[in-house]
């Protein structure tokens, strides 16, 4: 995986068994299954033993930031970028290595799957995973026990990273992942905002809390609208539109995502239609393979993450009528190719012959085929997941 804060969700299942319908006066669900989180605190409720475990340990994480300070770009800045703006999120690219035949060791070289532990000396990256971590956590917290404690230590970290003048952060990436003696920020450091489609979904959970208001919302819609404008209309966010590999996909994920949650459902079917079916034709081959992926020196972490993109992507995409799920090329390319490509590797049926530096995970293939049992009547699939269920519905993949 190429970055840890891209630990969404805690609920998995909740996210990908369906989707909220429309109601009116009332925000849809972008990614969230109403349905299947009632079940659960349903469960919870009903005294369930094993769901009432999963929520207490939820609780007691969810209770462990309570008295944790909030999160800013502003707080632990260690560089600032060029722009001499405390405001603007600054990281290093995570890649690429001091030149030791350089005197001064610029520019620095490419190491691909190996981080350079320069990268953990900037902590505007941190700073926004534990805002996205937390927020879900209280959120949930708050959603099973009706504790306002949780809403109000909501309220105050979205308003110092969204809404305060004094921490809020600059809606853009302009410095992101820069690379030493090569540029100020590139547009491939936007897939480390993908953590920020979590804020939209519980936003709608929180609704029904007294401590969220409305003008809350708004300000922090205002933010979205003003970075997705950025995403589409910046040097960065055009070249990070352009990567035909894992940044296009979750470059997508974001303008899809941010697009509904901002009242904007036309942008987000015109990149569907316009960008990210004629992805399909680019990612992946006719028996499902993933080769942009495989060449990458964690390959199977790597085509993991691309696929579990896709699968978010095509459950959005359900929200303004695409079916990115049966989106085939005349040669079969597609999601279920893919993950019939997956499948015997899995299984352990066959031996990965693509290089693999850290050692193998199989978690997020499985909520990769429970995202697609719901959608594909095949019996390979839900064999599957009788063999390697969800080990958890609150399953915490922090």
């Amino acid at each position: 995986m190429t970055y840890r804060y891209i630990t969404l969700f805690l609920l998995i299942p909740l996210y990908f068994t369906g989707f909220a319908q429309r109601k009116a006066g009332k925000t849809v669900f972008i990614l969230l299954d109403e349905q299947a989180i009632e079940q659960c605190k349903q469960q919870y409720q009903n005294k369930d033993t094993a769901m009432a475990a999963q929520v207490n340990n939820l609780i007691a994480r969810a209770d462990t930031l309570l008295s944790a300070a909030p999160y800013s770009v502003t707080f632990h800045k260690t560089k600032l970028a060029p722009s001499n703006d405390k405001h603007d999120y600054v990281s290093q690219a995570p890649y690429w290595w001091p030149d030791s035949t350089k005197k001064d060791s610029k520019p620095y070289i490419r190491r691909d799957g190996r981080r350079n532990p320069e990268i953990y000396l900037l902590h505007d990256g941190s700073q926004m995973g534990n805002l996205c971590n937390s927020v879900e956590q209280l959120t949930l917290a708050w959603y099973f026990t009706g504790n306002e404690k949780y809403t109000q230590k909501v309220k105050t970290l979205l308003q110092v990273w969204f809404i305060d003048p004094a921490t809020r952060v600059n809606p853009n990436l302009n410095y992101a992942q820069y690379i030493p003696g090569l540029n100020d920020g590139r547009g491939i450091g936007i897939i480390e905002t993908t953590g920020l489609t979590v804020i939209p979904d519980m936003l709608t959970l929180l609704q029904s809390s007294k401590n969220i208001d409305n003008s809350l919302i708004s300000g922090i819609k205002q933010w979205y609208k003003q970075y997705l404008n950025w995403l589409v209309t910046s040097k960065n966010g055009k070249s990070e539109h352009s990567q035909i590999n894992n940044h296009g996909t979750y470059y997508d994920l974001q303008v899809v995502d941010f697009a509904l949650f901002t009242g904007n459902p036309a942008l987000a079917k015109q990149t569907l239609q316009q960008t990210t079916i004629a992805r399909i034709d680019q990612q992946f081959t006719p028996d499902g393979a993933m080769p942009l992926e495989l060449i990458r020196t964690k390959s199977w972490g790597y085509a993991n993450m691309n696929l579990w993109g896709w699968c978010r992507l095509a459950k959005m995409a359900t929200l303004v009528n695409v079916d990115l799920w049966h989106e085939q090329t005349i040669d079969g390319k597609g999601i279920k190719t893919a993950i019939n490509w997956l499948m015997p590797y899995a299984l352990k049926q066959k031996a990965w012959t693509h290089e693999q530096i850290e050692p193998f995970t199989y978690g997020m293939f499985t909520r990769i085929v429970h995202a697609a049992a719901a959608v594909y009547p095949d019996d390979n699939l839900k064999q599957y997941l009788k063999e390697h269920p969800l080990k958890s519905r609150l399953n915490d993949i922090n």
